[in-house]
C-alpha cells in the first residue's frame, strides 16, 4: 500500500461486544503501513465508529491486543460537535485538542482554519456556527494536530463542492497514515489505495488492496462467484432428495440407497459456502402526505441570511401548495439550516405554515429525536392511534429489526439515526415535509431509494442538501439561491 512496510497499526483478533446481545467483532485482525491512506467501509451500525475508539484506545477490547507503533500520535476527527463543547469558544476548542498548553496557537488556528475554508474567528462560540460549518471545525481541529494517524468520521457530511475538493487534495498530499470513514464512493477512490472491510455478518475485518472502485468490484465479483457455486449444489441436493424419496417408496434394499441420498444431500447443504451477504439496502417506501390539507400549506415572504458576519433579510414571493417542492441552495454559513429551523418552529417572520398542517422535519444533527427514548417509542410517538402492525412494518423497511428496535436512540450510529428519522417520517404523514442535508451519515446503497420517496412525496417539502447527485434524482419544482 506504501513504500514504507512498517505497521504502524495492528488488531490481533480483536473480539468486542456492545453489551452482551451485541456482538461488534469476533477474533478480527488487520494491519496497517505507515503512510498508507486506507478506507473502512462496512454497512450502517456495523461497529465502524466502535473501530476508531478502539484504535484511539477510548475503549479496549475484550479480547485479542491492539497494537500501536511506540509513541504514535492519533487525531480523529468526530462526526458531529459534543453538546459540552458547543459553549467554547474557537480558540478553547482547539488548545482542547492539545494535552499541553500550546503557546500562541492563533497562527497555527488561521492556518488550518484557511485549509477548510473557514475564517479565524477566535472568540467565536461553536453553537454560532452552522452545521457545516461545525464540521470544518471538526475537521480542522483533527488537522492541527498533524498526527501519525489521521482518523475522519464521514468528512464530507455538510461540505459543499469547494470543500470536499480541498479536502482531497489535502488527503492527497498528506504524508502520514490516514483512516477515513465515508459513504461518498468518488472522494474515497481519489485517495485511498486498500480497504478495510467490516463484515456485519461474520464480524471479522476484511483486507484489500487497491482504489475504491477495485475493490468494491473485486467485492461484488466474489459474491457472484458464490452464489452461483451454490446454485449448482442446490440443483444437486434437490436432484438427491428427489431420487431418496422415489427410492424410499421403493421399499426393501431401495430404503438404504435412499438413506445414503439423503446424506450425501446433508452433506451438501453443509459444503455450500457462506456467500458474502452483502449490505442490506431499505426497501423501496413511500411517505404518505396529510389528505386533509387544501390550498397554501406555507408562505415565504422574506429570509434572513448570514453575510460577512452580518444579518441581512431579503424579500421573496414563494408560496407552496399540495405537490409543490422547493430547493433551497447556497454556500455553507449562509444560514440554510438557521432558516429551515426558523420555518419548521413557527419562529421565521417571514414564513408562515397554515395551522393544522403536519410537519416532518429532518435535522442534520438529529436533535428532533430524543436521544434517551428506545427506537420503538420514539417510532409510537407520532403514530396518532396505537398500530403495532404499522409500526413494525415501516420499521422493517428500514432494517430496523427486533435487536434494533429496543436499542436507545443515543446509542446508534449516526447512520442509524437517520433510518429511524426516516422511518418516523412515514408513519407521520407530514403535509409539509422540512430535509436538512438527508444524505449525511447515510449509506449510499440507501441513497437513491430515499430520493425517489422524496421525488414522489405529494405534500409540500423544502430540501437543503449539497449532494449534486442526490438532488438531480428528485422533482424540485422551485429554487430559493440564498
Amino acid at each position: 500500500m506504501s513504500g514504507n512496510n512498517e505497521s504502524v497499526l495492528k488488531f490481533d483478533k480483536v473480539v468486542f461486544n456492545h453489551g452482551h446481545n451485541k456482538p461488534i467483532l469476533e477474533e478480527a485482525s488487520f494491519s496497517v503501513r505507515r503512510g498508507s491512506k486506507i478506507a473502512l467501509m462496512g454497512q450502517n451500525g456495523a461497529g465502524k465508529s466502535t473501530i476508531f475508539k478502539l484504535i484511539t484506545g477510548a475503549i479496549q477490547p475484550e479480547e485479542g491486543t491492539v497494537i500501536r507503533g511506540s509513541r504514535l500520535s492519533i487525531a480523529i476527527a468526530e462526526q458531529v460537535v459534543r453538546r459540552d463543547q458547543l459553549d467554547w469558544s474557537v480558540r478553547e476548542f482547539f488548545q482542547n485538542c492539545f494535552k499541553e498548553k500550546v503557546y500562541d496557537i492563533d497562527p497555527k488556528i488561521t492556518e488550518v482554519l484557511e485549509v477548510v475554508n473557514l475564517k479565524a474567528d477566535f472568540d467565536r462560540k461553536l453553537r454560532d456556527f452552522s452545521g457545516g460549518q461545525q464540521a470544518r471545525l471538526l475537521l480542522a481541529s483533527a488537522l492541527i494536530q498533524n498526527a501519525d494517524i489521521l482518523l475522519l468520521d464521514e468528512p464530507t457530511n455538510n461540505l459543499d463542492h469547494s470543500g470536499i475538493e480541498h479536502l482531497t487534495k489535502l488527503l492527497v498530499e498528506y504524508k502520514k497514515t490516514c483512516i477515513v470513514i465515508s459513504h461518498d464512493a468518488e472522494f474515497l477512490n481519489a485517495f485511498t489505495e486498500g480497504v478495510l472491510y467490516l463484515d456485519i455478518f461474520t464480524r471479522t475485518i476484511e483486507q484489500y488492496v487497491g482504489n475504491y472502485f477495485d475493490v468494491v468490484k473485486e467485492i461484488s465479483i466474489r459474491v457472484e462467484k458464490e452464489k452461483r457455486k451454490n446454485a449448482q449444489m442446490d440443483k444437486k441436493i434437490q436432484e438427491n432428495k428427489d431420487k431418496a424419496n422415489f427410492f424410499a417408496n421403493k421399499g426393501g434394499r431401495m430404503r438404504l440407497l435412499a438413506k445414503r441420498m439423503r446424506e450425501e444431500a446433508a452433506d451438501l447443504e453443509e459444503n455450500k459456502v457462506d456467500v458474502r451477504r452483502e449490505d442490506a439496502t431499505i426497501r423501496q417506501f413511500k411517505i404518505p402526505f396529510q389528505e386533509d390539507t387544501v390550498g397554501e400549506l406555507v408562505n415565504i415572504s422574506s429570509y434572513s441570511i448570514m453575510q460577512n458576519g452580518k444579518i441581512k433579510t431579503r424579500p421573496a414571493k414563494i408560496s407552496l401548495r399540495k405537490n409543490q417542492h422547493l430547493l433551497l441552495s447556497g454556500p455553507n454559513g449562509i444560514g440554510k439550516s438557521t432558516l429551515l429551523e426558523s420555518i419548521a418552529t413557527g419562529k421565521a417572520d417571514g414564513a408562515h405554515i397554515t395551522p393544522d398542517v403536519k410537519v416532518g422535519y429532518y435535522r442534520q444533527d438529529f436533535s428532533t429525536l430524543d436521544f434517551n427514548s428506545t427506537v420503538y417509542d420514539s417510532l409510537l410517538s407520532v403514530l396518532k392511534t396505537h398500530d403495532e402492525e404499522r409500526l413494525r412494518s415501516v420499521a422493517a423497511n428500514f432494517l430496523i429489526n427486533r435487536d434494533f428496535i429496543y436499542s436507545r436512540i443515543g446509542d446508534l450510529s449516526e447512520g442509524q439515526k437517520g433510518l429511524v428519522a426516516f422511518a418516523q417520517l412515514v408513519l407521520l404523514k407530514p403535509g409539509l415535509l422540512i430535509l436538512d442535508e438527508p444524505t449525511n451519515h447515510i449509506n449510499f446503497r440507501h441513497l437513491p431509494i430515499i430520493a425517489k420517496a422524496l421525488s414522489e412525496f405529494e405534500g409540500a417539502m423544502i430540501l437543503v442538501s449539497h449532494v449534486p447527485e442526490f438532488v438531480s434524482q428528485i422533482r424540485i419544482d422551485e429554487i430559493l439561491e440564498l
